[in-house]
């Protein structure tokens, strides 16, 4: 019987097989198959991640991830629904739902008008509820805009603004787009502050903005796929678009030079053209130092002379000093009167 010790030694010193785990096999194709989706991922966020990030958009990433889901819902759903309502629906029909729908929108703008202070906004929104609720029954005519009362801008972001907010990070929103932290506050606070809201039921205000939402794509197929078709970066230029257009809302701008629509942010710019060195124009000579009527008399020409006034003092002559012919026929009990021309010779030389 080996002893208790001698069983402990013997044992550390036995070396031991390695352990085994239980594996989950997997075929190679299967394996490849899932390996390939996780392996482009990764190197999608690698290329996207390069470079310092844009000023104004530290969330780049996750908001061009977003973007790609909303071009796949629109491509799938919205534009066929659009363009289908587009094709299905007769334009002064259309017209009359988007006017319908702007109606019930203004004591929303009316309410941000008075927030922000905007007391002649606020004025003219109400003459615009008023006149197209009632003469433009229900809102379906509108009236008031052919009567030069045109439609504000109001929105709780753009009160925000007003109030000293700043934009904060740019946002790609699902399904709303583009927007920013600020303006995304602001949408929920235009939910509450829209007095319609608490009187027309939910499903109404639901399907109130499902209208607006599907006319606002149907009037925008053309410029989308314009966007779409003729950018290298549809992210960067639609970012762009959209933050030009806010700024003409909220009345600022920037102090950079704003970048045109038309151009892609994405392009390749041209160098400016340099001119050759036979069509540069040569260098101008230094002029000596002359006084300035020697500078004149050197750009004087034949058919253009400067000349030179020169100014004589006022002279009475003797002559001049005559009786007018009204004082010869005053009565000869009045005391007559001289009359004294003044003749200011001036004389015109010529510089040579």
């Amino acid at each position: 019987m080996i002893p208790g010790w001698r069983r402990a030694v013997l044992r550390l010193a036995t070396p031991r097989p390695p352990l085994r785990y239980a594996a989950v096999t997997m075929p190679r194709p299967a394996w490849r198959a899932a390996a390939l989706p996780l392996l482009l991922v990764l190197t999608t966020c690698a290329t996207r991640t390069a470079g310092p990030p844009t000023p104004g958009d530290p969330l780049e990433v996750s908001n061009r991830g977003v973007l790609d889901f909303n071009l796949a819902v629109d491509d799938a759903v919205l534009r066929p629904v659009a363009e289908g309502y587009r094709a299905a629906v007769p334009e002064p029909v259309r017209r009359g739902l988007r006017n319908v729908v702007n109606n019930m929108t203004e004591p929303r703008v009316l309410v941000n008008n008075l927030l922000q202070g905007r007391f002649l906004d606020a004025g003219h929104t109400t003459m615009r509820l008023f006149l197209n609720s009632t003469v433009g029954i229900g809102g379906i005519f509108d009236i008031a805009t052919p009567a030069g009362i045109a439609r504000r801008s109001g929105d709780f972001g753009q009160t925000l603004h007003a109030w000293g907010l700043d934009d904060g990070a740019y946002l790609m929103l699902p399904i709303a787009g583009p927007s920013n932290v600020r303006d995304t506050f602001g949408l929920v606070g235009d939910a509450f502050l829209n007095p319609i809201g608490y009187v027309i039921p939910f499903y109404a205000s639901a399907a109130r903005g499902a209208v607006d939402g599907l006319d606002v794509r149907e009037q925008n197929i053309e410029n989308l796929d314009t966007l779409r078709s003729g950018s290298l970066d549809f992210y960067a230029r639609l970012r762009s678009v959209w933050q030009q257009r806010r700024d003409a809302e909220l009345g600022r701008t920037r102090d950079e030079a704003a970048p045109n629509v038309l151009d892609d942010p994405g392009g390749d710019t041209a160098p400016p053209a340099t001119l050759p060195a036979a069509a540069a124009p040569a260098p101008r000579a230094a002029e000596p130092a002359t006084s300035r009527r020697d500078r004149l008399s050197a750009r004087s020409t034949p058919s253009h002379r400067v000349m030179a006034v020169r100014h004589v003092r006022p002279r009475v002559t003797r002559a001049a000093i005559r009786p007018s012919a009204a004082a010869a026929r005053r009565p000869a009990d009045q005391a007559p009167r001289r009359e004294v021309s003044l003749r200011i010779p001036i004389v015109w030389t010529p510089v040579h």
